[in-house]
């Protein structure tokens, strides 16, 4: 096995190996980055202007990012995965909020950065909010800088004020920006969820579709394929006894002719309701082609899947499907087939399709097991018989 990098041992160190964990510790990171990056500024701001007070400022930037560091140690612990907010987006958008606030009144003349550094704290935290949010956290922050503006105006050395008031209206202007454009955002990526929604549902119907017979709703013959080869190879492996049953409704063509096509598909449907309510639920029905139908009993003994048979032919007999002149009545012919193992299904498949074939010769309305030798060779009569 290929042995880790130096550099990806020390990510895994510093972010973890936990895949959602990395992300959060690596936002977080990126935070942390952002307000040493600020707090920089503002020293060195501090230190040229005499009229900072620097051991105010140098207080500041260790809280502040003291603050941040905290929480980033507690996201790498992995304390806080199970909180609905896993991240601590909110409490460090909070933090820095108000970090930012008290930068405001400390920086004196150089305020004016502030504004720049509030914008990119919203830019950066309010992606993975909700609209409520998004509004609690743009009011918040008004809340904290309108303070701010007060109390840096209270103790101005400017007379005329006119630097508080731009720098407060660039605060607002700031402010509303950053909270209606985050809106914004939260709209598209709500209409793209919905999007992404509506594609997998209909993903999910083609599936069905590719997969499902439309009129009963049972598995169509290609999914029933796939199917039975699955089940051949577990056969295969285990040696449990695997049982293929060709199934068709008696007379159905004369169902169409007499009473139309519309009954016959109610008829269909009825007969699919039926058989599915009288096999197991480990059992599997498909619609194989027209009025004949495949079932396929995994782990159970031929006697035992003729007996399922017989209580499905029973079934059927006892349906009564309503039409225009009176009740319809159906009957089921059926031929059942052990799959041998390494025989090919569609080995097993014919057998008991000719098996299908002698319960028609016999008079229908029966249940026919096929030999478990080779497949014989089926005769005009039994062909004649199968309609």
């Amino acid at each position: 096995m290929r042995t880790p990098s130096r550099w990806r041992r020390l990510t895994d160190v510093v972010l973890s190996t936990d895949p959602k964990r990395r992300t959060l510790v690596g936002m977080a990171l990126l935070a942390l980055v952002l307000m040493a990056a600020s707090a920089s500024v503002m020293l060195m701001v501090a230190h040229s202007d005499p009229a900072t007070n620097l051991s105010f400022v140098q207080w500041w930037a260790a809280i502040s990012f003291g603050g941040l560091g905290v929480m980033t140690a507690f996201i790498r612990s992995g304390e806080t995965k199970h909180l609905n907010d896993p991240s601590l987006t909110i409490p460090q958008m909070v933090w820095t909020i108000t970090s930012g606030a008290v930068a405001y009144v400390l920086a004196g003349d150089a305020r004016g950065v502030v504004p720049s550094v509030l914008a990119m704290i919203l830019f950066f935290g309010t992606f993975g909010l909700s609209v409520a949010e998004v509004i609690g956290i743009g009011v918040y922050a008004l809340v904290a800088f309108g303070c701010a503006i007060g109390v840096s105006s209270r103790f101005s050395a400017n007379a005329s004020g006119y630097l508080d008031t731009a720098y407060a209206l660039m605060v607002v202007i700031v402010l509303v920006g950053c909270v209606a454009l985050n809106l914004r955002i939260q709209s598209i990526r709500a209409r793209l969820h919905e999007q992404r929604e509506a594609l997998a549902r209909a993903l999910e119907v083609n599936r069905e579709l590719a997969t499902r017979d439309e009129l009963t709703g049972l598995l169509n013959r290609r999914a029933m394929n796939d199917l039975m080869e699955l089940e051949r190879r577990r056969n295969a492996r285990s040696g449990r006894p695997l049982l293929l049953a060709q199934l068709d409704i008696d007379l159905f063509k004369r169902i169409n002719d007499q009473h139309g096509h519309a009954t016959g598909d109610r008829a269909l449907q009825a007969f699919a309701g039926v058989v599915r309510a009288s096999v197991r639920d480990t059992d599997v029905l498909a619609r194989w082609g027209g009025e004949e139908f495949v079932l396929m009993l995994c782990d159970t003994k031929l006697e035992d899947g003729r007996d399922l048979l017989e209580r499905v032919r029973d079934a059927v007999a006892a349906l009564e499907i309503p039409h225009a002149t009176g009740t319809l009545r159906l009957s089921v012919s059926a031929g059942l087939a052990q799959h041998q193992p390494g025989q090919p299904l569609e080995h097993t498949l014919e057998r008991a399709d000719q098996a299908l074939y002698t319960a028609k010769a016999l008079g229908r309305n029966r249940v026919v097991l096929a030999p478990a030798g080779p497949r014989p060779a089926a005769g005009p009569a039994a062909i004649n018989a199968r309609t």
